[in-house]
């Protein structure tokens, strides 16, 4: 009810301005008296999965705490795992306002933010700061302006500055927002990505003492057959974890809503039976010999039951968490 009260208030708002509020708030409150408002005791649900043990098999998906500003506070809201990014080498402001647009009768959002952030340095400033119980995942991805043939040098450089912070790194290359980025999802760039990740994975496992799993995230927007190439690529060069999906191109199930025309990705409710469908496909092809972290469109413990039920080994929310609020997260550890 309290959360019906907020996003009512909010939704009156330009949605990157509530976003942006929710941040400053969510930073503010932590650790206050007023954190009781989203502060949430779950059950102990642990998942083993990429070597990693999480409290519960629900975390928040990259996008909504770019800078690691908040990680205190979904922690508190018992988010077993939370994936701060997507982060560049570079601080970079993104696309041009307005960029991000609910469509409220789909329960989606579109957004075309363009990686906007403030860099790693400053990410892994607050990332000293935070005091957590859950799993921190590091979401990297390229600068706008580094050509696309030297994009694998913008990885690197995330990797080698974020290792020692991360329980796992992920690493994006499958935003639409970012022009050529998707590129490299296919054939020899992807194999020239993942063999120098895996490269320095194992010369930063060793300058650590330890092991940290990188998981690659991909679109939705493929085809069977390429999804099938994805996972050879991911096995031949063992390649920790997947994630599936980013948002969406496709606009079939939203057309002629509001705001449904904007450019960027489109994620929410729209994309949930796509985005279980790649679930499917990448458990088909993978079995066993590799996690799936699943996302899209999870509003509900059903639907998150979906992509468990799927081949996903832990699941994400994002816009179904703007939605819904910290509910969703209590309803899905309760129900799982």
């Amino acid at each position: 009810m309290l959360y019906r009260l907020a996003r009512t208030g909010f939704f009156q708002l330009d949605a990157e301005k509530a976003h942006d509020l929710a941040i400053q708030n969510f930073k503010r409150f932590t650790g206050t008296p007023i954190d009781l408002f989203y502060r949430q005791q779950l059950p102990h649900r642990p998942v083993e999965c990429m070597g990693i043990t999480f409290r519960n098999p629900v975390g928040l998906a990259a996008g909504l705490d770019k800078n690691g500003e908040c990680i205190e506070a979904f922690d508190a809201m018992g988010f077993g795992f939370v994936e701060v990014g997507t982060v560049t080498p570079r601080p970079q402001s993104g696309n041009d306002k307005p960029r991000l647009f609910r469509l409220i009768e789909a329960e989606g959002i579109i957004n075309r933010m363009g990686f906007n952030n403030l860099g790693v340095d400053n990410l892994i400033d607050n990332i000293k700061k935070a005091k957590y119980d859950c799993v921190l995942g590091i979401n990297i991805g390229k600068n706008k302006d580094t050509p696309i043939e030297k994009g694998t040098e913008d990885y690197l450089i995330c990797m080698e500055k974020v290792y020692e912070y991360a329980g796992y790194i992920a690493v994006n290359i499958s935003s639409p927002n970012t022009p050529g980025l998707r590129t490299l999802q296919y054939g020899e760039a992807l194999d020239e990505l993942l063999g120098a990740l895996k490269e320095k994975q194992a010369e930063l496992h060793e300058k650590h003492g330890k092991y940290v799993p990188v998981a690659l995230k991909i679109a939705p927007d493929l085809t069977d057959d390429e999804i099938s190439q994805i996972c050879q690529s991911l096995i031949k060069f063992n390649i920790d974890g997947v994630i599936a999906t980013n948002t969406t191109l496709d606009r079939t199930v939203v057309e002629g809503m509001k705001h449904s025309t904007e450019a960027g990705g489109l994620s929410g409710r729209p994309v949930q039976s796509r985005s279980t469908e790649v679930v499917r496909l990448l458990h088909k092809e993978l079995g066993e010999q590799l996690p799936i972290i699943g996302v899209g469109g999870i509003d509900s413990f059903v639907a998150a039951k979906e992509k468990l039920m799927a081949g996903a080994k832990l699941v994400q929310v994002y816009t179904g968490f703007i939605y819904h609020g910290p509910g969703l997260v209590k309803d899905i550890v309760k129900n799982i």
